[in-house]
């Protein structure tokens, strides 16, 4: 037989284009329409639907970026249609191949009730099925004009990003608003021509199959007069059918179809407008549930349902009956897709609690998965927070975006720093957005990894961010690929479904130790400094609230906030974000977080300085409250008292310029520079910093990637380095040296301390930041030889080498810490300490000339300067605080990290206050105490083994314990829990290195 392939998929491709996808609609008529423009903010739908719209013309341009537009469309159904289904084609000037991160609307009927969604790929609204003809038609569109930041071509620099510098130009042209006949055999036709086209082209071209399928669709191209597509549509269907009853062969991988629309919860838009995607996207998908039985939709981010539930109660009410049915799913159970990098050790315990109780609460479900598909990279902490928090399996995606190495599985048990192992899947098909094209489709049999040994996996989808979810024609799609021969089979199943699947099926998969770390976006653990600072520091300001409140509650009667704290923890989460928090969002976004965090600080102060006060009582005395884990200054942890400061310091002109700082455990030369060239031991006699090197150098790099730019940083900026070295100012200044530099349009000052008594060189850095596409850096070349550092992550630490030996070592670049870094030779160690950076870079070299010996360099990355999408980051006035601590073990390191992020608080009273609840060994670190979440009056601690080695503690209550027992993060009995042993007031336990220990004492 002659080749003719290429000749019949090419008339296939040109009929379904000219001929057929314009035949799904043969009728149509012109709607009437009005629009009403909102002069600001979004208004209430009852507003928008009373305005008095003036009349439009489609093509008109409508739409200043970030507004609001209330168009009205009216018009009747024609008698001739009588019979026939009719939809109204709403499309307001949509770009069908951007799905998402444009206009969007939502469809109300008069009396306020939400129809569905409006989006790109989404533009029909059903007017009747059939009609009986006559119908008067009048609908509402609520549509955003939100404005395209991320175009064609990407990362150009624009003021569109935020509404005070938006402009008002029109951003769209409406196009098509027709009543139209549907003509659903043509509709179908175009589906079965599509889903065996997209199959043909992926199987060999010497497989039987394909050749099958290139003749049933020659045959139906025959039967297909182009003259009469309606009329011919369905004689040219049945020539399909044997190209679709031949079931898949028994071999053939199994998909998991799980509806879904990625919304991320800030990012080209500010969290006002996710509020109004989520009630379109949710409006679509319950529309759609109605349309498809055989359909599942799952939806994450508790905080995205609490703002249907609190912004949209008519869409509300329809999501609740949907999960009630079992057919719109709560899934993963924490309240944002956070970041897990950056985030604290309590604050990743509570994106869980509060995620998980919220849908516990709201519809007695409990999800055992966590669903993060979009998130950059997962610390290595995180697994035994999944647990603790009664969940056992994790999704995500993004790891096959890595760009040096492939990760070798997409189903295996990951294990963390403690031993907790997760069941994990990552989607072969490589989207969170699958349309169920045969492509994708072919991709994931492929791509899967696994097979062999197992055959399941899952496919995220529907369009998402503005996309509007699963569409009709996806479901279409997966039902003709239920069971089709060359193809992986496709059913709709609920996140829970598939993984109980996979687990079954792969009782043994390969083990993955340590952190998921995602080999692109390395620059988001430091852009928007500002936004990362207010994390941090509100992370402590909570530890603070809830440690005094508890304290004050138990001792004095003290009214805890719960409902302050619980809102103050859900605005935190939300924040947290996986483009908040990573500094990816536009400038709106990180401007109004700015002005949160100022505000939590405000309502958290307040709440700390309220308990402080009622504990201390009135007097004059000066009381340090040490709200951090260990003690300080003489006053016990979780306590206050006088504090005792022993030692002095020193400061002497240094020969050849600079100053010397001594306090008689350090000693510190700083020369002309205003570099460290000398950090010196005493005890150990030992010297810091590298023969020849100095520290507090501050070094400047070009910093413009390939792409991506407030989330990439690439490995060539470190071709080109500028130290700086140059000083303005250079004064002894108190315990220190004040130095003052300035370099291009920028400013820094900073004031190096050695307090009395301290072993720890504080490093205190001002900023006034006006530099664009550079990265700058704080260094540290210290004199260790160490083949691997310790970098702090949530509940413990985890080890990075400092070689790069293979191209996954070579690849960590660039890699996040919490509070510390730690390097060390057996005995004697540096800990590197911070209270508010994430960013850093770790790297050796052996000293040729000279002793030879290896030099190890620590560098805090401080600051970029991104153009995309925020065209202003960081510029202006930032402060950090680093300190260096010679001599320390791992211990110190995380003294340490506790002390600098938890600064001395001096309240005046008459007495001192015995800690709440204390523990007699340093290596067991408490994270938390706070009354439980129930309003019981129980006291909840929360603890971790921090050195990386066994522990046996005794945990003392300060009050009277009638009983205590393990809980999981949401405060439940806990069946993982170790061991306890009571002796009145006080527990004792056993833990395994970085064993995470959650304890509710029922007061007596």
């Amino acid at each position: 037989m002659h080749d003719d392939r290429s000749l019949v998929e090419a008339r296939l491709r040109r009929v379904l284009d000219e001929r057929l996808r314009p035949a799904v609609y043969p009728e149509s008529v012109p709607l009437e329409v009005a629009v009403w423009h909102a002069p600001d903010e979004p208004v209430p739908v009852a507003e928008g639907l009373a305005a008095e719209p003036e009349p439009v013309a489609v093509g008109a341009r409508w739409g200043a970026p970030w507004g609001t537009s209330w168009f009205r469309v009216t018009g009747t159904v024609p008698e001739a249609w009588a019979g026939k289904t009719v939809e109204a084609l709403l499309d307001l000037g949509f770009d069908e191949n951007m799905p998402g991160f444009q206009c969007e609307g939502l469809v109300y009927r008069p009396d306020g009730t939400p129809v569905k969604g409006l989006n790109p790929r989404n533009q029909w609204v059903r007017i009747g099925a059939p009609v009986e003809g006559g119908e008067e038609v009048r609908l509402h569109i609520e549509a955003a004009s939100n404005p395209v930041i991320l175009d064609y071509h990407p990362f150009l620099p624009t003021q569109l990003g935020d509404k005070e510098t938006a402009g008002g130009e029109p951003q769209y042209r409406l196009a098509r608003m027709d009543l139209a006949v549907l003509d659903e055999t043509v509709w179908q036709l175009v589906i079965d021509l599509e889903v065996l086209g997209e199959l043909m082209a992926e199987l060999p071209v010497e497989s039987a199959r394909r050749w099958e399928i290139l003749r049933a669709v020659e045959k139906a191209l025959d039967a297909l007069d182009l003259q009469d597509v309606g009329g011919t549509a369905a004689q040219a269907r049945s020539r399909l059918d044997s190209a679709f009853e031949a079931p898949a062969v028994p071999s053939a991988h199994r998909i998991s179809a799980v509806g879904h629309a990625h919304i991320d919860s800030a990012w080209l838009w500010p969290l006002r407008e996710t509020v109004r995607k989520v009630a379109r996207t949710t409006s679509n998908m319950t529309a759609l549930l109605d349309d498809e039985p055989e359909f599942v939709f799952a939806m994450s981010q508790a905080q995205q349902w609490a703002w249907v539930r609190d912004h949209r109660p008519e869409v509300w009410a329809r999501v609740k009956k949907a999960v009630a049915d079992g057919r719109f799913v709560p899934a993963g159970g924490m309240w944002v897709e956070s970041d897990t990098n950056m985030p604290g050790s309590e604050a990743m315990a509570r994106q869980f609690v509060h995620g998980k109780r919220f849908f516990l609460d709201e519809f007695g479900v409990e999800n055992q998965e966590a669903w993060l598909p979009d998130t950059f990279g997962f610390a290595a902490g995180l697994p035994q927070i999944i647990r603790a928090a009664g969940s056992k399996w994790l999704l995500t995606q993004k790891i096959s975006w890595s760009q040096t190495n492939k990760f070798p599985h997409h189903t295996f048990q990951w294990e963390g720093i403690d031993g907790t192992r997760i069941f994990t899947h990552f989607p072969p098909v490589d989207t969170y957005n699958c349309s169920m094209k045969g492509s994708e489709i072919a991709h994931a049999a492929r791509n899967f990894k696994d097979k062999g040994v197992a055959r399941h996996s899952l496919a995220p989808t529907g369009w998402g961010d503005g996309g509007g979810g699963t569409t009709r024609e996806m479901v279409a799609k997966a039902a003709r690929l239920r069971d089709l021969e060359g193809s992986a089979t496709v059913a709709w199943e609920t996140p829970k479904e598939f993984f109980t699947k996979a687990e079954a099926e792969y009782p043994e998969p390969p083990v993955w130790v340590g952190e998921l770390y995602l080999e692109l976006h390395r620059a988001t653990l430091t852009s928007q400094a500002k936004t990362k600072q207010g994390n941090r520091r509100s992370e402590h300001l909570l530890r603070e609230a809830e440690l005094w409140a508890a304290t004050a509650a138990v001792v004095t009667g003290f009214a805890y906030p719960y409902e302050e704290l619980d809102g103050i923890w859900k605005t935190v989460l939300l924040h947290q974000f996986h483009d908040i928090l990573p500094g990816s969002s536009i400038a709106w976004v990180h401007r109004e977080a700015r002005r949160t965090y100022e505000r939590l600080a405000d309502e958290l102060n307040g709440i700390i300085d309220a308990a402080q006060r009622a504990l201390a009582g009135e007097g004059t005395r000066e009381l340090l409250f040490n709200s951090a884990p260990h003690g300080r200054d003489g006053v016990a942890a979780g306590g206050a008292g006088t504090a005792v400061v022993e030692g002095r310091t020193t400061v002497t002109e240094r020969p050849g310029g600079g100053h010397v700082l001594d306090n008689g455990i350090l000693r510190v030369e700083v020369d002309a520079r205003g570099l460290a060239v000398s950090v010196y031991d005493i005890e150990a006699d030992r010297e810091t910093i590298a023969p020849g090197r100095a520290g507090n150098l501050l070094q400047l790099h070009p910093d413009f990637p390939n792409m991506w730019d407030a989330w990439d940083v690439d490995e060539f900026y470190r071709n080109t380095v500028t130290d700086l070295t140059d000083v303005d100012e250079l004064a002894a200044e108190g315990h220190g040296v004040r130095i003052v530099r300035t370099f291009g349009g920028s400013r820094v000052t900073q004031v190096l301390s050695l307090g009395p008594g301290e072993r720890r060189l504080l490093v205190d850095t001002e900023v006034d930041w006006h530099e664009t596409e550079k990265f700058l850096k704080l260094a540290f070349p210290l004199d260790v030889h160490a083949e691997r550092y310790a970098s702090e992550t949530q509940f413990g630490h985890f080890h990075r080498p400092t070689h790069t030996n293979t191209s996954w070592e070579a690849a960590k670049f660039e890699a996040c810490n919490h509070r510390f870094v730690h390097l060390e030779e057996p005995g004697w160690g540096v800990a590197i300490v911070n209270d508010s950076t994430y960013g850093h870079d770790v790297t050796r070299t052996v000293r040729v000339d000279g002793d030879h010996g290896t030099t190890t360099t620590v560098r805090v990355s401080l600051l970029r300067a991104p153009r995309f999408p925020d065209p202003e980051t960081d510029q202006g006035v930032h402060r950090f605080r680093h300190a260096l601590v010679p001599g320390a073990g791992i211990g110190d390191a995380v003294r340490e990290g506790w002390r600098i992020n938890l600064p001395d608080r001096s309240v005046r009273g008459s007495q001192e206050v015995a800690p709440l609840v204390t523990v007699d060994q340093e290596a067991v670190v408490i994270t938390a105490v706070k009354l439980a979440d129930d309003g019981s009056g129980d006291v909840v601690v929360r603890f971790h083994e921090a050195h990386g080695g066994r522990a046996r503690a005794t945990l003392t209550a300060r009050f009277e314990v009638a009983g205590v027992t393990a809980t999981d993060l949401l405060e439940r009995p806990s069946a993982d829990a170790p061991s306890l042993r009571r002796e009145g007031n006080a527990v004792s336990v056993r833990l395994r290195p970085f064993e995470l220990v959650t304890l509710r004492f029922t007061r007596a």
